[in-house]
C-alpha cells in the first residue's frame, strides 16, 4: 500500500481534508469542477440574451447538447490522459482548452460561432470533470473518498448558484460576452494554482489503446437525440430518437463484449454491483437536465428578472450540493444504502410537484413554491451521490483501471446529461409554442423517468459495503 492508503479504515473528517495536507489538492480538485460547472449554468442564463442579439433561437437546446457531446467524449479520455500525461499536464491542457473555448464564445458573431466555442469548451471541460473524480483515489486516501466525492460533486451545485448570478448579472448589463472573458481568465488562474500546488503524479505508457468504436457510437447516440431537438415534431423526429437508442444499446452492447472499452472491466463482471452503481448515477443526472429550461420558464412563465429566473435555475443543484454534504457523514452500510434508495423518489416527486404548479399569471406564493420544489428535486440527487461514488472508487483494482472506474462515474454523468438535454429540447418543441404546457410535460415525463431509479439503486447499494472507507 501507498502512504496514503495507511490507517484507511480510520473515518476521516471535514476538518481533514480542508486541513493543510490536503487542502491544496482538494482546491484543485473542486476548482476544475467548479469551472465547468460554472459555465454551464452561467450559459443558460445567459441564452436568451445571446439569441436576442445574434439569434439562433431554433439551435437553443443545441448550445447545451454540443457541449454536453464534447464533453462526454473528451471525459472518456481522462483516464489514458492522466496515465500518460500526469496530473499537472493534464489540467493544463484541459484549463487551455476551456480558456480557449471561452474566448471563441465571447467573440461569436453568430449561433454556429458560439456552438464551435462551446465545443471546444465541452473537450476541456469534459476533462476538468473528469480529473476531479480520478484523481480522488490517487491523491487522498480512501477514508476522505466520500467527502472528497460529496465535495467534487457539490460544485456542480456551487456552479448552478455562481453560474445563474454572474450570468444573470452580466445579462442584465447585456454585457453576455465578457461573461465567457471571465471565465477564460479564471482559467488562467486556476492554471497557476496547478502549477504550484498540484502534486505531480507518475506517468507510463496506457495499456489500452483508444476506444474508437466505443466513441463513435455514444457520440451518434448524443447526436442523433441532439438532431431530433430541433427538428419539427412529426414522423422524422421519432426516427431519429429511435436511431439515438439503437447506437446507445450498440454502446452497451459494443462495451459488455470488448476488453478495451470507456467503462472499466468490472462494470459487466456477474456479481459485480458497478454497472447498477452507473445506472442509478445516469438517472439522478437525468434531474439535472432539465435545468437548461427553467430559467427560459421563469422568466416567460413567471415573468421574471434574468437575474431572478437564474437564481431559479440554481434552486435544484443547491438542493443537491447542500444535501450531499451532510448526507456524505452516513456511518454505516444500512444508512448508506438507505440513502441511494430514496433518492430517486424524492427526485421525482419534487420535479412533479413543480411541473403541477405550472400556469399562466401564477402568485408570489406559487413562485416560492418553484424554488421550493426544485430545491427539494435536487436533494433527492445530493442524498446518495457521495456514496455511489465511493462504491464505484472502491470497486475495481489497478491504477488504470481505478482511474477510469473513478472518471466513469463524471462520464456517466455527463452522458445521461447530454441525452437528458437533448430529450428536454424534443418535449419542449412538441409542446411549442405554449411555453407552460412545455413546463408540465417535460417535468412530468422526467419525473416518471427517476421512479425508474429504483431499480437500478437498489443494485447499486450491494457495492457499498465494498466502497465504504470507515465502517
Amino acid at each position: 500500500m501507498t502512504e496514503i492508503d495507511q490507517d484507511s479504515t480510520a473515518t476521516g473528517t471535514w476538518r481533514e481534508l480542508l486541513g493543510s495536507r490536503y487542502a491544496p489538492i482538494a482546491a484543485v480538485l473542486a476548482g476544475g469542477v467548479l469551472l465547468e460547472a460554472s459555465n454551464v449554468y452561467l450559459t443558460t442564463s445567459l441564452l436568451p440574451t445571446i439569441v436576442a442579439e445574434i439569434g439562433g433561437a431554433e439551435f437553443y437546446a443545441w448550445t447545451m447538447t454540443v457541449f454536453l457531446l464534447a464533453s462526454v467524449v473528451s471525459s472518456m479520455l481522462v483516464s489514458r490522459v492522466l496515465t500518460r500525461r500526469g496530473a499537472v499536464q493534464a489540467y493544463l491542457l484541459a484549463l487551455g482548452l476551456f480558456a480557449a473555448g471561452s474566448i471563441l464564445c465571447a467573440a461569436s458573431p453568430s449561433m454556429l460561432v458560439l456552438l464551435l466555442g462551446r465545443a471546444v469548451q465541452g473537450l476541456g471541460g469534459g476533462l476538468l470533470a473528469g480529473l476531479g473524480y480520478a484523481l480522488i483515489q490517487r491523491a487522498l486516501p480512501e477514508r476522505l473518498w466520500a467527502r472528497a466525492a460529496a465535495l467534487v460533486s457539490a460544485m456542480w451545485g456551487v456552479g448552478n448558484i455562481v453560474g445563474p448570478v454572474v450570468g444573470g448579472g452580466f445579462a442584465q448589463l447585456d454585457a453576455w460576452r465578457w461573461a465567457f472573458a471571465l471565465l477564460a481568465i479564471v482559467s488562467a488562474l486556476i492554471a497557476l494554482l496547478v502549477l504550484r500546488r498540484m502534486p505531480r503524479t507518475a506517468t507510463s505508457p496506457s495499456s489500452d489503446a483508444l476506444p474508437w468504436a466505443s466513441l463513435l457510437l455514444l457520440a451518434g447516440a448524443v447526436g442523433a437525440v441532439g438532431v431530433a431537438s430541433i427538428l419539427p415534431a412529426g414522423v422524422w423526429t421519432a426516427v431519429v430518437l429511435v436511431a439515438g437508442v439503437a447506437l446507445a444499446a450498440g454502446f452497451v452492447a459494443h462495451e459488455r463484449r470488448t476488453g478495451n472499452g470507456i467503462l472499466p472491466r468490472a462494470t459487466f463482471a456477474r456479481n459485480s454491483s458497478l454497472r447498477w452503481v452507473y445506472l442509478t448515477v445516469a438517472v439522478l443526472a437525468f434531474g439535472i437536465g432539465t435545468e437548461a429550461f427553467i430559467p427560459l420558464f421563469g422568466q416567460e412563465i413567471g415573468g421574471m428578472a434574468p437575474f431572478t429566473a437564474g437564481l431559479l435555475g440554481a434552486a435544484l443543484s443547491l438542493g443537491w450540493s447542500l444535501t450531499q454534504v451532510f448526507t456524505a457523514n452516513a456511518s454505516t452500510a444500512t444508512a448508506r444504502r438507505a440513502l441511494i434508495l430514496v433518492g430517486p423518489l424524492v427526485l421525482a416527486a419534487g420535479l412533479a410537484a413543480y411541473g403541477l404548479l405550472q400556469y399562466e399569471d401564477p402568485s408570489l406564493a406559487v413562485v416560492v413554491l418553484w424554488f421550493v420544489t426544485l430545491f427539494v428535486a435536487g436533494a433527492g440527487i445530493g442524498l446518495g451521490f457521495p456514496h455511489l461514488t465511493v462504491a464505484a472508487l472502491g470497486s475495481t483494482s489497478g491504477e488504470e483501471e481505478g482511474a477510469k472506474a473513478a472518471a466513469a462515474v463524471n462520464t456517466v454523468l455527463l452522458i445521461a446529461s447530454a441525452f437528458a438535454a437533448a430529450l428536454a429540447g424534443v418535449l419542449v418543441n412538441l409542446a411549442a409554442p405554449d411555453l407552460v404546457r412545455a413546463a408540465q410535460l417535460l417535468m412530468l415525463v422526467f419525473a416518471g423517468l427517476s421512479v425508474l431509479g429504483l431499480l437500478p439503486a437498489r443494485g447499486a447499494g450491494r457495492g457499498i459495503r465494498r466502497g465504504a472507507a470507515a465502517e
